[in-house]
């Protein structure tokens, strides 16, 4: 079986170079690369590919290159395996391939078969060019990039991203609400980099952690001399964001009184700094976030009403990582290989028992605290598998002080999402197996390994 990681990994007595300096290299290259034996399955792949997928390496290799990449021509046309029965290579390809949530990614395919020293055809070698980090159009690139910092797999989340590049069309007012720590901010910039505008400023304020008094002239600006201490010009954030986006954040912790003046830029369109009468041209997309109910606010008269229409002309709603957790395996996986590409440490994963933890927990931080608490596990860790005892102490006590009939580990989870996506296509094997991003015999076999029992419902009768 050819197997590229035995080049990397030589011993310096038969390597002409060092194996570190060989592993480097083949994760420096910017193209996607990934290797396969005569079964097409996968035995080495580097950063670049996996960064393209969004997945561990873990998740790679050893596994089907057709159950990996997904192109849309690996069923039917596969070239990597024309290529490896011709021993003709195939170049620059243009074909999709479909990331871990789903999202087809346009690249340039390129085979090449791998021969042993006798000649003879014992595996192959595959090329991909990311089009998403090229320069292409528009159409072409609104469905993948802008989402690769959000993760998940949810189906309200998924929803949420097909109404998103509609919504970024627009120079509409958006406000996004969501629990702390949910990543309103990720949504903002994603909105911003769909938009017609993203080639311009995103500027982000911070409305709670201003007093009142510096707020208004970080947003406005000052001419020199407006007030004691103000001894040159301040441009202000207004004038910082002209031509792109301005991201208000936590809008609801805004006094009344700015709340006016706030109001008046959103409507007129203009603003002018502080000890200065001239009138200055507002042309920003405003997006704005926050955590509180500004309904509630609204009728206790601590937020205006015109100013919460105004800014809630598109409602964006982030649901808390409670109401997702099928979502948790996925964040793990993404924050472990984004410490791990520190380089400082290289970690694999999280064991079962430490996954069962995380799943348990209710996260009143959201994502940010499940982020939180991986980078503390990842610093304690000391092997290439996150365990219990890495996990910050408090969240160990809740787990273990769970009883054994709420003891929930991730076959449960898995068991549980995939019985729901079943149902919601009618027991349909290739549909669910389709939203799920897995080949229908995998679909089969996890049925079977996690005991799921479909009603007397005949699936293939059911259309989706």
């Amino acid at each position: 079986m050819f197997d590229l990681t035995k080049i990397i990994s030589a011993e310096p007595s038969t390597a002409s170079v060092a194996p570190e300096f060989l592993e480097d290299l083949f994760n420096s290259i910017p193209l996607g690369i990934f290797a396969v034996d005569e079964d097409l399955m996968i035995t080495a792949v580097n950063d670049a590919a996996l960064d393209a997928l969004e997945i561990p390496r873990r998740r790679a290799v050893g596994k089907p290159c057709c159950d990996v990449f997904r192109g849309v021509t690996c069923r039917d046309g596969c070239a990597l395996r024309q290529t490896m029965k011709s021993g003709e290579p195939i170049a620059n390809l243009r074909t999709k391939i479909k990331d871990s949530l789903g999202r087809f990614i346009p690249v340039f395919l390129s085979t090449s078969v791998f021969r042993d020293k006798d000649g003879d055809v014992v595996g192959g070698v595959v090329t991909l060019q990311n089009l998403n980090r090229e320069k292409i159009p528009e159409m072409e690139f609104g469905s993948s990039r802008p989402f690769q910092d959000i993760v998940t797999g949810d189906p309200s989340m998924k929803q949420l991203f097909e109404v998103l590049p509609t919504i970024s069309r627009s120079d509409t007012s958006v406000l996004v609400v969501g629990e702390t720590g949910t990543g309103k901010n990720l949504l903002a910039k994603t909105i911003h980099k769909l938009s017609a505008r993203a080639s311009g400023p995103f500027v982000t304020v911070n409305c709670a952690a201003l007093p009142e008094s510096l707020l208004e002239s970080e947003l406005f600006g000052y001419k020199a001399g407006a007030f004691t201490g103000a001894v040159r010009d301040k441009p202000g954030r207004f004038a910082a964001a002209q031509g792109g986006t301005l991201f208000l954040d936590e809008i609801g912790d805004i006094p009344l009184d700015m709340q006016v003046k706030l109001l008046r830029v959103l409507q007129d369109k203009i603003f002018e700094r502080l000890g200065d009468q001239r009138s200055i041209a507002c042309d920003i997309r405003f997006i704005t976030a926050t955590h509180r109910n500004l309904e509630e606010m609204v009728a206790q008269g601590t937020f205006r009403r015109d100013l919460y229409y105004r800014i809630n002309v598109l409602n964006v709603e982030i649901p808390p990582l409670r109401n997702r957790k099928g979502d948790i395996p996925l964040l793990v996986d993404r924050f472990v290989g984004k410490f791990s590409r520190s380089g400082k440490k290289h970690v694999t994963g999280v064991t079962s028992s430490a996954l069962e933890i995380l799943m348990k927990h209710n996260y009143p931080g959201n994502v940010r605290e499940l982020e939180n608490i991986i980078e503390h596990a990842w610093v304690m860790c000391k092997d290439h598998v996150i365990d219990v005892e890495h996990l910050p102490r408090g969240l160990r006590l809740m787990g273990s002080g769970a009883g054994p009939d709420n003891r929930v580990g991730f076959p449960q989870v898995e068991g549980a999402f995939i019985h729901q996506v079943l149902e919601r296509n009618g027991w349909h094997r290739e549909n669910a197996a389709r939203e799920l991003g897995i080949h229908r015999t995998t679909l089969q076999r996890k049925i079977r390994k996690l005991g799921l029992v479909s009603p007397h419902i005949d699936g293939r009768s059911v259309t989706r």
